[in-house]
């Protein structure tokens, strides 16, 4: 998907935020993370305790071209429990907002060390 994204002139960028230490599956997330680098995708990882004074959305999501959202929305146990798209332009803003102020602060993937 992300090379087809690239092929087309799309820019994919990804922002991790993790708490440290991290679990096991963080560490497994960021040893196969190589393949969306590859791929094309910029991929930079934020420590929890880095991002504690920026407004951020309480869920995960993806933006698409800074005019929608759409939310993912997990159950205690990583379910899926339900997708929201947003259009809005007071989320779209804070989403932005947000993903631009984690992605100053975070370290690229080939200097991130997982703690």
């Amino acid at each position: 998907m992300v090379e087809e994204a690239k092929a087309r002139g799309v820019v994919m960028r990804r922002a991790r935020i993790v708490s440290e230490p991290v679990t096991e599956y963080i560490r497994y997330e960021h040893d196969i993370t190589f393949a969306n680098i590859a791929a094309g995708e910029s991929v930079r990882w934020l420590p929890r305790r880095k991002a504690a004074d920026i407004p951020l959305p309480g869920t995960d999501l993806w933006l698409f071209d800074g005019e929608s959202v759409l939310f993912t929305y997990f159950s205690g146990v990583g379910d899926v429990v339900d997708r929201e798209w947003r259009t809005e332009p007071e989320v779209v803003q804070l989403v932005c907002t947000a993903f631009g102020r984690v992605s100053e602060r975070a370290t690229p993937h080939g200097e991130y060390e997982p703690g």
